[in-house]
């Protein structure tokens, strides 16, 4: 198979290709033997249909990743931007399954059933941010061909200060891993009826040892196949699922709208009223429904995971059309999972032989197992236990390509070696797979980590990303000024994810929550402390031009 250049591949015929690959299978099958061994003495409520099945998607996707893709990456280039090679059709596809994985679909589910679709917000915010993305940031990236969302950074403001930008995206990244790992292992637990705990830690291993093989060829393949399948499982469960519910999808629907009116005006829209901050069921929180989103259209952009994609095009057009494009999928493919969340709002779960979901985060599991046919739910389940797998590789390569190639090449050793970065990145997977394992265990939320994972990158990389790329003026001293403005405006608002108290008596504090759009502020504020310090200092310190650094060969 051809890698789109002149010479012939040759990672199928590599030795270290072939025994990473045969480690990571035989992982995959110990693990498999270990819960089929589990279930069998402990006697679990096992759903065997889904077992069987979740465990052929995982070889398909493993063979895809690991030989299909493996074949393609031979050297570091490849590994990271599958050789700036990447035809639209698979890069559109690869950029929109890395949004619509576990997090996406699961969240959008859980919202959908317990908060109301007005607050289903990130399905749509992600979708405007890969458009805008595409229009004004992924162009110019292509064009100076960085290797890493970083490199405008490093160019602008020097290695230093972007080693410590690569907390924020680093964070970021691990948040976004924890809350798909949350997601898979919730799935994971409802088919083999094992604690949530045990089935990420199990999801986690299966995950982590399949990427430590592939590269972006390997993560692109395999997001095409997530995509078919998690499309194909989800729009199988809606008719089974409906027929579960009195009067189809029209009284449906009308239930759940006029339910969702008694929590508040405009529940079952996309919108808040435009004078919401009048009506007294919204008050305050038509500021936070606008502060968050405004953090998933904007904090969407900043990721290594969306840029290494872009940076993977043909092209300049190509970076372009494959973000708008995987835009306009993103949020088609939000459409059954809401209507999923919808359903189970409206289910008798008494009647199904169960108490219902005791967390909101299952109900998308619990409508797969309790309201499908058994053979239904297990090629449901099976499917979007695999195809969420496919998504962690993203975001831990992102991550891990960032601290290779944005951190340890230039500050810890600038003469690194290609098979020396690759090194890196294998060994940064495993610790990046193991915090955000650490961390999706106790998340009590999908959609908490994944607003949060957001948040960082919106009020402290997008203002520096923006400078960088848009503000020839932008030096060394305004970034910063305006990370420290952005870190004491946002954190001093607490967060009670990480049991961060109030740090800072801003307005429209309700028992104990900050409804006031401080993160907006902090990101803007942020914004203009780049731009003010930067004109202040430029004879201190003298702007630097946009450039790259350094390509990979």
């Amino acid at each position: 198979m051809s890698n789109g250049s002149n010479k012939p591949s040759t990672g199928q015929d590599s030795p270290s290709f072939w025994t990473g690959g045969k480690i990571g299978l035989a992982v995959i099958l110990a693990i498999f033997t270990f819960v089929v061994g589990y279930a069998l003495i402990f006697d679990t409520d096992v759903h065997w249909g889904g077992l069987i099945f979740m465990f052929i998607f995982y070889l398909v996707i493993y063979y895809i990743g690991a030989v299909t893709g493996g074949e393609q990456s031979d050297d570091l280039k490849d590994m990271m931007l599958a050789g700036r090679n990447m035809p639209l059709w698979v890069a559109m596809f690869t950029m929109a399954a890395t949004w619509v994985g576990g997090g996406y679909i699961t969240g959008t589910a859980e919202y959908a059933y317990s908060s109301g679709i007005v607050w289903v917000q990130a399905p749509w915010g992600y979708a405007l941010s890969l458009i805008i993305g595409g229009i004004f940031y992924a162009r110019k990236m292509r064009r100076y061909e960085f290797t890493t969302m970083l490199d405008p950074l490093e160019a602008r403001f020097g290695k230093r200060v972007t080693g410590v930008l690569f907390i924020p995206a680093l964070a970021g990244e691990i948040f976004w891993s924890a809350a798909i790992l949350t997601a898979l292992g919730t799935a994971f637990g409802t088919i083999l009826g094992l604690d949530v705990t045990t089935s990420i830690i199990l999801s986690a291993a299966i995950a982590i040892a399949y990427t430590v093989v592939g590269g972006l060829w390997s993560v692109a393949y395999t997001d095409v196949v997530q995509l078919l399948l998690i499309v194909i499982g989800l729009v199988l469960v809606i008719p089974f699922a409906l027929s579960n519910v009195d009067g189809g999808w029209g009284a449906t629907w009308s239930h759940y709208a006029s339910e969702m009116e008694k929590m508040g005006t405009n529940y079952a829209s996309l919108f808040p009223p435009l004078d919401g901050w009048k009506d007294p069921a919204w008050g305050n929180y038509f500021w936070n429904w606008w502060d968050y989103a405004l953090l998933l259209i904007f904090g969407g952009i900043p990721w290594q995971v969306y840029f290494q994609r872009v940076l993977s095009a043909k092209n300049e057009s190509t970076a372009m059309w494959l973000s708008i494009w995987a835009g306009v999928f993103a949020i088609i493919a939000a459409i059954p999972a809401a209507m999923i969340g919808v359903i189970g709002f409206n289910a008798d779960w008494s009647a199904l032989g169960t108490e219902g979901p005791e967390s909101a985060s299952l109900v998308l599991a619990y409508v797969m197992k309790f309201m499908t046919p058994e053979l239904v739910g297990a090629i449901a389940l099976g499917a979007l236990a695999a195809a969420v797998m496919s998504s962690v590789d993203s975001s831990m390569l992102s991550a891990s390509s960032m601290a290779s190639w944005n951190v340890y090449r230039p500050l810890v050793r600038p003469k690194a070696t290609q098979a020396q970065i690759q090194k890196v990145i294998k060994r940064t997977i495993v610790i990046i797979g193991v915090t955000a394992t650490l961390i999706a265990i106790n998340a009590k939320s999908v959609y908490e980590l994944w607003y949060l994972c957001s948040d960082f990158v919106y009020v402290m990389l997008f203002p520096q990303l923006t400078m960088a790329l848009f503000f020839k003026g932008a030096n060394r001293y305004g970034s910063i000024a305006g990370l420290i403005v952005g870190f004491i405006l946002r954190f001093g608002g607490g967060e009670p994810v990480l049991n961060i108290p109030i740090l800072i008596d801003y307005p429209m504090i309700e028992d104990g929550v900050v409804l006031f759009p401080f993160r907006t502020l902090a990101m803007v504020s942020s914004l203009i402390t780049i731009y003010v310090v930067s004109k202040l200092t430029a004879k201190i310190d003298p702007p630097q031009p946009l450039r790259n650094l350094k390509k990979v060969h």
